[in-house]
């Protein structure tokens, strides 16, 4: 028997407080206990709740990324790019070019096919800003490594994105012998990273015009909640990435409003119940079967990405040179890969048709892996770093 979705929600919220208190027993960041309470409850193991209920509350994952996405750029402050330069964009292309290349290096050696290769190398890029939010507000981080950390994991979508349309022109230049044109295959990526980029700042600079009139906190929750909503349905009718519109309508926003601040703490209020339900689903979505399909390539690319990003990471923060912490301590909170990663699975599948389906396996089996313990380790990796002063 199937219970109205209400129900459902209703259950994810109480087992997502029950897997946060049971987590902080053993210290652990709280979004992990969502994901092991969702995964629990999941119809992959219990069943409590049935695939068609995960599958009708899929947009309330959309809706928490769009605030995600809102709050990453927030952060934007040019304040803070006056301060620190083109720091977090060279390690964000540098950590994301280090994981490619040493993932496409790894399973070319290990013997696997270069349209194969590449294509798998291509999604070791994407990393997930949401878990690494989670823990960055759970734990109050402050200080240099944070604040590096914020900046590249919302640039490493735009990278992840060229980056994949690269190696998708790559790959099919050499399926076709030689007739795909790389530079048409660009074309589309870079032109929804413009469309994305372009209609969330003027979704910002809208969203600021009437603040002169709407008062109180209510009203002002209310209308941020119907702009980011507007941002993420604008993003899914266009066929764009919604992270990247409501990143850059919230840079806009904090750049534009000298009250920002106070605007964003009142949004925080409302979020809270938000994320844990797209946590809690996230779980929910997490399939442990798949695990013994991945095989040899699924382990050079779990093992060979955490590299990848930690030595590009520590390469472009020396280069630039950031201060020692943001050199050793950034790389190994980038190990978080869902939302993004999953989606390019898709499009590799259709490139790569033969073995598509490995591919999807690897990147899901990889999200399983990388959601469950990075934010343990972006926990710790902040701790070392000095800017997570409390435990709990």
């Amino acid at each position: 028997m199937e219970f109205n979705i209400l129900f459902y929600v209703g259950l994810l919220l109480c087992f997502g407080i029950i897997g946060a208190l049971v987590i902080r027993k053993v210290k652990l960041p709280a979004v992990t206990g969502y994901l092991i309470a969702g995964l629990l409850i999941g119809p992959h193991l219990s069943g409590i709740i049935p695939e068609s209920a995960v599958e009708s509350l899929s947009f309330l994952s959309s809706v928490a990324l769009g605030f995600i996405a809102f709050s990453i750029g927030a952060e934007f402050k040019m304040s803070y790019f006056k301060r620190v330069g083109l720091t977090p964009i060279v390690i964000a292309i540098l950590e994301a070019l280090c994981a490619v290349f040493f993932v496409i290096i790894a399973l070319l050696l290990a013997g696997f096919d270069a349209p194969f290769s590449i294509m798998l190398g291509a999604i070791a890029a994407a990393t997930a800003p949401a878990a690494t939010i989670m823990v960055i507000k759970q734990y109050k981080a402050k200080g240099p490594v944070t604040e590096t950390l914020l900046s590249v994991v919302a640039i490493d979508d735009a990278v992840a994105l060229i980056g994949f349309a690269l190696a998708t022109a790559v790959a099919q230049s050499i399926t076709t012998g030689g007739q795909g044109n790389i530079i048409a295959s660009l074309v589309d990526p870079i032109l929804e990273i413009v469309m994305s980029l372009g209609l969330g700042a003027i979704l910002g600079m809208l969203f600021i015009v009437p603040f002169r009139v709407v008062k109180g906190r209510s009203n002002r929750l209310t209308y941020t909640i119907a702009f980011v909503l507007l941002g993420v349905g604008l993003a899914a009718t266009l066929g764009i990435s919604e992270l990247l519109l409501c990143m850059a309508f919230g840079a806009v926003f904090t750049n534009f409003y000298n009250k920002s601040e106070e605007i964003m703490q009142i949004a925080d209020e409302f979020t809270p119940p938000l994320l844990m339900i797209f946590f809690v689903l996230s779980g929910a979505e997490l399939n442990l079967a798949i695990i013994p399909q991945i095989g040899l390539v699924g382990i050079i690319y779990v093992v060979v990405r955490v590299i990848g990003k930690v030595a590009g990471a520590a390469a472009g923060a020396k280069i630039m040179k950031a201060s020692d912490p943001v050199v050793r301590w950034l790389g190994p909170a980038l190990i978080p890969q869902a939302g993004v990663a999953i989606g390019l699975s898709l499009a590799a599948e259709r490139i790569v048709p033969g073995t598509g389906s490995t591919i999807r396996a690897v990147v899901l089996c990889a999200t399983l892996i990388y959601e469950l313990v990075g934010p343990a380790i972006t926990k710790w990796s902040l701790t070392k770093a000095g800017e997570i002063k409390t435990q709990g």
